[in-house]
């Protein structure tokens, strides 16, 4: 019963982990960027920014150590 429930809350955390990642703003515009006028470069987002990584390596966590837990054979 417990490992059923952390397989499931670690197949949970690895999709969230997925799209928490995938929300993260670009780093460069790329080519793109060739083109734009750089007005873009200093908006107010820093803020969700760093919340995101926040949630990301907190994400990372569950997920190795659940990981780690499940292929020990602690549980059995």
């Amino acid at each position: 019963m417990i490992k059923t429930t952390l397989s499931v809350l670690w197949m949970l955390s690895g999709l969230l982990m997925i799209v928490s990642v995938l929300l993260h703003s670009p780093k460069g515009d790329g080519l793109g960027g060739l083109a734009a006028s750089g007005g873009s470069m200093f908006t107010s987002a820093r803020s969700a920014e760093a919340t995101l990584n926040r949630i990301s390596w907190s994400l990372l966590a569950v997920f190795l150590s659940l990981a780690v837990v499940l292929s020990a054979g602690w549980l059995g």
